[in-house]
């Protein structure tokens, strides 16, 4: 039931938003003919779009509000309780699996190529869970590693020919090394300093990359970087692309299994207890400084892994692919999942880089509406779209 005050406020909220866009909504100025046009009807659509749209936000956040009053605390997401369920979790698993492994057939070669995007989103998301969502450590410079990876295969590649399956591996012992060597100086800083050096450190790699001419080719990047072999086999374009999809699946179900194993390992809930209460991690005995030093090495690890995929996609990489707007991209993946979740960060990449490609029908409002939608979620979905949910363990008395 909405009450007059809501709708009073709605009103004002309205045509406080039609003085506010009058400039951009109502005059239009024509400089080839020279005149200038007043859209009075655009106005008004405005202000009964943002009276009605403000009506629905204070509605649901009634209903928020009311729900976190009330005593009852069922809000386990759906996902987990099919997961949980024995009779539903496997034909759920089932149904995925076959959507994925049909996709590149059904859909035309650009959808697949750009779900091909989201799913080494979904390995760089995972990576930074463990780093953000599960040890509680803000990075902003994660793509340090992305860029370590890429340009550990086309440097190989170019110098060696070094075949992507052999730089594979050794992409990731390098980025386990580099996130090594950035979290021994670093991880004695907390919270904001630490985003601010690991920001640093980013730039730097990216500054590196850019004005190392020798090493990396600076600003005109590395061309003709070579995708996948299949013992010799010369694929077409289209094919190419359907193999590099199966590669990116299988190696984000490892991802998905090693990060699963590691959350419920003993180093897992070490970095939970360390996100919670570092003070009560350390009385326990854990060793603060090793298990945020593991988690860095290995969360840049899956970063690495995901660079030597992108390289090989895109078949060109040049530093201007590893901004810092990619770190905040993969950092936004994590906490609108869901941090500390492995289902919220998969649901979080696959909406925010499919999302953008889908709304290329509303053209240039696309980026706005995707920025209003984030802002939605965050207001009513404050843990992600798929929250993290504790594993909870019943002791029942033995029968005689």
């Amino acid at each position: 039931m909405v009450t007059k005050k809501e709708i009073k406020q709605s009103f004002v909220i309205a045509l406080w938003f039609m003085v506010l866009t009058f400039p951009i909504m109502v005059i239009k100025v024509n400089t080839i003919k020279k005149i200038v046009v007043f859209r009075w009807e655009a106005l008004l659509w405005t202000g009964i779009g943002t009276f009605f749209a403000s009506l629905v936000w204070n509605y649901f956040l009634r209903r928020k509000e009311e729900k976190q009053k009330s005593d009852i605390k069922d809000d386990i997401p759906t996902v987990h309780r099919l997961l949980a369920n024995d009779r539903v979790r496997l034909p759920f698993l089932l149904a995925v699996g076959v959507f994925f492994l049909a996709y590149p057939f059904v859909f035309p070669m650009y959808h697949t190529s750009i779900m091909i995007s989201a799913l080494v989103y979904v390995m760089l998301g995972l990576g930074l869970n463990i780093v953000v969502g599960l040890a509680g450590l803000l990075d902003l410079g994660y793509v340090a590693f992305y860029a370590v990876g890429a340009y550990a295969y086309a440097l190989l590649n170019l110098h060696f020919g070094i075949s992507f399956w052999v730089v594979l591996p050794i992409a990731a012992v390098l980025g386990f090394i580099f996130g090594t060597l950035l979290g021994y100086p670093v991880l004695r800083l907390r919270g904001d300093y630490l985003a601010i050096v690991t920001l640093g450190f980013g730039e730097i790699i990216r500054i590196v990359l850019e004005n190392w001419n020798d090493f990396s080719n600076g600003p005109r990047g590395i061309p003709n970087i070579p995708p996948p072999g299949l013992f010799g086999i010369d694929l077409g374009q289209h094919a190419t692309v359907i193999y590099i999809y199966f590669i990116v699946i299988a190696l984000v179900l490892m991802t998905i299994f090693f990060v699963n194993r590691l959350e419920n390992s003993r180093i897992g809930r070490a970095w939970i207890a360390l996100r919670d209460d570092e003070i009560a991690c350390q009385a326990m005995g854990i060793d603060k400084f090793k298990t945020k030093l593991t988690a860095f090495a290995l969360g840049a690890t899956w970063a690495s892994l995901g660079g030597v995929v992108f390289a090989a996609k895109t078949s060109y990489i040049n530093p201007m692919s590893f901004t810092i707007w990619e770190s905040i991209t993969i950092l936004c993946v994590v906490v609108i999942g869901g941090m500390g979740s492995a289902i919220g960060v998969i649901a979080g990449a696959l909406v925010l880089i499919l999302l953008p490609e889908y709304l290329r029908a509303v053209a240039e409002y696309r980026m706005l509406v995707f920025g209003a939608l984030q802002v939605v979620v965050m207001v009513f979905r404050p843990d992600g779209l798929i929250k993290s949910v504790r594993k909870t363990y019943k002791f029942e008395k033995a029968e005689d």
